[in-house]
């Protein structure tokens, strides 16, 4: 009897979609219940134009494969995802804002300044913190939109030595994991672990470059790579799935964003393994900022410091910069939070609260909301705790282009979106949520618009491009030298696919070199001079700088064991600069989104191979 009944009920929920009752005697009791989700949630529309049983079974079993992992990977399923979207499309329809009945005001956090007493405080007890630390990149976006077809992490962070952006975050982290345990206590050996969140677009590829290159130093063990599936797209305002327009047995998919970074690692069972290994902290970052690594250790020591549950990285910010805020929000029910606030939400926030001229500058010259930089340093235990409450779910939002002022139409179908900096929305009062801001030359450069994007960006906003990113680089280490004692030439202005930078001395070094200011003092001594023109590469440790002038190019490779000084006088033709066009096909993508090319006319090149004590003056 209770069979019948059951049978019955199941009758009577597929008689609104007959097409695919036809079709129930090929389906498993599983996929049997996944098209009862489907249909008590509106989507009866997916079946309508099924063929009868015998055409196309293939092809709908592959359709309930897809509902499958679509519901597999969302917190709560596939229902949970259609009763959010329908929530969140009625709440756009209506133009209602997310921030009504708060009050934004400036929260607290700690401003550093590079090179001074609490800086290199901060450093060096960010390097104690580093072992109990594990590094989580997100990296699922391809270079489309820089005119690069290969992924980003793969891409030269600057093309002096051609390391990749990949290479020079793992370098980071071991050179943090190593001086982290040369200050340990207790002496043990702790490998930090890095996590990679990667798409269906990045993940082959990513594995590929890790593989061909040996992970490049780091322990295989030491990496995991977690992918995030798409969502499925949404047709209209009722929150109907949209088919694909070329397969009526496939739904369309698109990234939901890296705020599923939360989820993958809630439901990977890493959290659990690493609170186990005594681990306190997780660091998120992007996939493209040369100079973040610069920021890494003082911000991880205000962390500890500051016992912050969540530290945001961020840079001074201009009033009305496009560049979201991070602000404290507080009901009038007397909820608060701290999060980052898109600049151009943020500045009729302010006007709304009593603040007439909205977003302004203040006495320092910069806003005092600071610009947020999607670098995130969380403490391990209370964000465990935080996901088992959420299952990993971060606040979504959704997005549509609708097609007119009616709001009842789109112009193509929109999806669910959610962000990684957006883990705060859900955090209680009392969690201890602050930033650091660190100066923009030192902390920030990310790489993410094409030649022809980045060349119209009013003159003095960031050009954010593979030119400017290099240049940055190249910027950030002159002026570390710089307050380290050495003197370095100042910089030229060029135009660089029609991009007006700052050319300074192409200057670079493994972060084994130094990874910290304090380290970096100690090995440069007496009165140096590097020219404007010049490079220099270091690639090994122990490479001291004493009395060096530097007019030329100057390449210096060791091993850990030889101890070599750079001094003398050392004066070459060097490598020259070679302006090239982004629309030159001749050349490698690499290359033409920078603008230009080094030709390397003379250098001194040493290598040192063996242990011992030298020096490039003999």
């Amino acid at each position: 009897m209770a069979s019948s009944t059951v049978e019955s009920s199941v009758s009577d929920i597929f008689s609104t979609a007959p097409a695919l009752q036809s079709n129930i005697g090929i389906l498993s009791p599983d996929q049997i219940e996944l098209a009862k989700i489907l249909l008590e949630n509106g989507q009866t529309h997916l079946f309508m134009h099924w063929s009868e049983r015998g055409v196309c079974d293939k092809e709908k079993i592959g359709f309930f494969d897809q509902i499958a992992r679509l519901n597999s990977s969302y917190p709560g399923g596939l229902a949970a995802y259609i009763k959010t979207a329908k929530e969140l499309l009625a709440d756009s329809k209506l133009g209602k804002n997310p921030y009504d009945g708060f009050s934004p005001s400036v929260p607290s956090g700690e401003n550093l300044t590079f090179g001074d007493e609490t800086f290199i405080e901060m450093e060096k007890r960010g390097v104690v913190e580093a072992r109990k630390a594990a590094f989580v990149l997100v990296a699922g976006g391809l270079g489309e939109r820089l005119g690069y077809n290969g992924i980003k992490v793969a891409l030269p962070r600057e093309t002096t030595t051609g390391t990749c952006f990949l290479q020079h975050y793992i370098e980071s982290i071991l050179a943090l994991q190593e001086a982290s345990l040369t200050v340990a206590s207790d002496g043990s050996q702790t490998d930090i672990p890095f996590i990679i969140m990667t798409s269906d677009d990045t993940h082959s590829r990513t594995q590929d470059l890790l593989e061909l290159n040996s992970y490049f130093g780091m322990k295989p063990t030491q990496v995991h790579l977690l992918k995030q599936e798409k969502v499925a797209c949404l047709d209209d305002n009722d929150a109907r799935l949209a088919l694909d327009s070329n397969n009526k047995y496939k739904i369309q998919t698109k990234p939901h964003g890296h705020g599923d970074v939360h989820s993958l690692l809630y439901t990977s069972g890493l959290l659990d393994k690493w609170l186990d290994a005594g681990l306190k902290w997780v660091l998120f970052f992007q996939d493209t900022n040369g100079l973040l690594f610069n920021a890494i250790p003082a911000s991880l020591g205000v962390s500890a410091t500051k016992q912050y549950h969540v530290n945001s990285l961020a840079v001074p910010r201009k009033a009305k910069e496009a560049i979201g805020g991070i602000t404290k929000l507080t009901h009038a029910d007397g909820r608060s939070m701290v999060i980052n606030v898109e600049y151009n939400q943020l500045d009729p926030l302010l006007r709304a609260s009593g603040f007439p001229d909205g977003d302004v500058n203040c006495e320092t010259g910069y806003s005092p909301f600071p610009g947020n930089i999607n670098q995130l340093i969380l403490e391990l235990g209370p964000y465990k705790e935080e996901l088992q409450k959420t299952g990993g779910a971060i606040k979504e939002f959704v997005n549509p282009k609708y097609k007119d002022s009616s709001k009842t139409s789109f112009k193509s179908s929109t999806r669910l979106e959610c962000m990684m900096q957006d883990y705060p929305k859900t955090l209680p009062p009392t969690a201890r949520v602050g930033f650091t801001v660190m100066d923009i030359w030192l902390a920030y450069a990310p790489v993410k618009n094409n030649p022809e994007d980045a060349a119209k960006v009013p003159k003095g906003n960031p050009y954010h491009s593979a030119t400017s990113g290099e240049m940055a680089i190249y910027r950030a280490n002159s002026r570390i030298l710089q307050k380290a004692g050495v003197k370095v030439g100042e910089p030229v202005k060029q135009v660089l696919n029609g991009q007006e930078v700052e050319v300074w001395s192409r200057i670079t070094w493994k972060p084994k070199w130094g990874m910290i200011f304090s380290d970096i003092k100690t090995k440069v001594t007496g009165n140096c001079e590097i020219s404007q023109r010049s490079t220099m590469a270091i690639t090994g440790r122990n490479v001291f700088i004493d009395n060096l002038s530097l007019d030329g190019a100057l390449i210096v490779d060791s091993i850990d064991d030889a101890e070599v000084k750079l001094g003398g006088s050392i004066k070459n033709n060097g490598w020259t600069m070679e302006t090239i066009d982004y629309k030159d096909t001749s050349v490698p993508e690499e290359i033409r989104i920078r603008g230009f090319r080094l030709n390397k006319v003379e250098q001194l090149e040493k290598k040192f191979t063996q242990p011992g004590k030298f020096s490039l003056e003999d």
